[in-house]
């Protein structure tokens, strides 16, 4: 199973409409399939999904830098030499998008040798995960709408509401609604994206305090040090670390720093190896984790539902895990299907990642 090739392959996918929030707005998935090939014919297959307002990437970075830095140090190596694939990857600062779909496309040649899906490799705990549906920026009554649509199609009954405008306006009064709409029973929880300020995020949790949230997630920067803390210290809630804990020594920083005290697992920026590395720490510090979503299409949906339904831990709370609704079109021959509010992992061997090949040529950037 040595490495003989690999491909950074751009597409862009309209979305069907914008998604917003604090810390930018998307229109397009313009995302990168990445695939990993070996001399016994064996094709591994990821999606690296750029958020230049998170942390840099653009599209045409990642392309760049899988072909001209990463990829060159990993040729030859096997599937199954993940650590020195990692050694070798991180040599090269930054750029996590591109080496997470590096890794879990090597995860995925690993299930096609084994014969065994790649989430039963990872742990197997079990074969579906309930969703969290994220819901962004827009009037209040349009986000309601939004999230009955959801819940009434698709059986979601969690749902993450995006945060970071004005705190004791349209955010507390979009969640209000979407409370009184949705009834008691539905789980909501918030995602301010570094939006508010310590104190605008004190006085919205206080405003909110009968809403019966479920978590508050990256609601203040954290670089805002002291500010972050004396939040974190007074939240009702679980306060979940995502942009900011982004690695094992981040999430280290955070947690017994006093930033957070619940960790946001995303594949997309951390693969498969050093998301199980994010996840034991987390459970060695005993605290939450949730599956976060970097706007994923169908294929790094595919792989956030295989390690989290992996996982006891990961499996607990519903995953976010819809995003790809959003968007217009996708590149997989079977789309995936949301029923009775779960998703399931593909059956087979890897992933389970089949490429439409004329979608893949309708919607690639490089030809």
């Amino acid at each position: 199973m040595k490495i003989v090739r690999t491909e950074a392959i751009p597409f862009a996918i309209p979305y069907a409409k914008p998604l917003k929030f604090a810390s930018g707005e998307v229109h397009t998935a313009d995302h990168v399939l990445v695939r990993v090939h070996t001399d016994d014919g064996l094709t591994g297959t990821a999606e690296a999904p750029p958020r230049p307002y998170t942390y840099g990437e653009t599209q045409e970075s990642i392309v760049a830098v899988i072909d001209k830095i990463l990829a060159p140090q990993i040729l030859g190596l096997t599937a199954l030499e993940r650590e020195a694939v990692q050694a070798r990857l991180d040599r090269t600062v930054g750029n996590p998008t591109a080496k997470a779909a590096i890794d879990m496309a090597l995860w995925d040649i690993l299930g096609q040798a084994a014969g065994m899906p790649v989430s039963g490799l990872l742990g197997g705990y079990t074969d579906r995960m309930r969703v969290s549906h994220m819901v962004g920026f827009a009037p209040a009554d349009e986000m309601v709408a939004e999230a009955e649509r959801i819940r009434d199609t698709y059986g979601v009954t969690t749902f993450k509401v995006k945060v970071g405008r004005q705190p004791y306006t349209e955010d507390v009064a979009a969640c209000r609604a979407l409370r009184e709409a949705l009834g008691p029973d539905i789980g909501l929880y918030i995602d301010g994206n570094r939006g508010w300020t310590a104190s605008e995020s004190a006085r919205a949790l206080r405003e909110m305090a009968d809403l019966g949230l479920t978590f508050a997630e990256e609601l203040c920067p954290a670089d805002d040090v002291l500010g972050r803390r004396w939040l974190v210290a007074q939240s009702p809630l679980p306060f979940i670390a995502d942009e900011s804990a982004t690695r094992t020594g981040e999430v280290t920083r955070e947690l017994l720093g006093g930033s957070a005290t619940a960790i946001s697992i995303k594949t997309a920026r951390t693969g498969f190896t050093a998301s199980q590395r994010v996840l034991h720490e987390c459970e060695g510090l005993g605290v939450e984790v949730v599956m976060g979503n970097q706007i994923d299409g169908q294929v790094g949906t595919l792989c956030s539902v295989a390690f989290g339904a992996a996982h006891r831990s990961t499996a607990h709370h519903a995953g976010e895990l819809s995003n790809f609704l959003d968007m217009t079109d996708d590149l997989l021959t079977e789309p995936l299907t949301i029923e009775n509010g779960h998703l399931r992992i593909r059956e087979g061997a890897g992933l389970g990642i089949d490429i439409d090949p004329d979608k893949l040529a309708r919607y690639r950037q490089d030809r």
